[in-house]
């Protein structure tokens, strides 16, 4: 496990999540390994955070702000 520090472009708030991968894994997608296979022990809303910074949160007030 690790722990991640990314800024929401939804939000412009600091987020951290713990992230199940080592720092191995992490340097490897940072060195252009897809992130699924760099990190496969991660789950779909971990990796998305990685690559983004938007959290599940994040996700559902872009959703619910599209409904309005």
């Amino acid at each position: 496990m690790i722990i991640m520090e990314k800024v929401s472009p939804v939000t412009g708030k600091t987020n951290t999540m713990a992230i199940n991968a080592t720092p191995e894994q992490v340097e490897a997608w940072m060195s252009g390994t897809l992130i699924q296979d760099a990190m496969p022990n991660a789950t779909v809303d971990e990796r998305e955070f990685c690559i983004s910074g938007c959290t599940p949160e994040c996700w559902d007030s872009l959703h619910i702000a599209s409904e309005d």
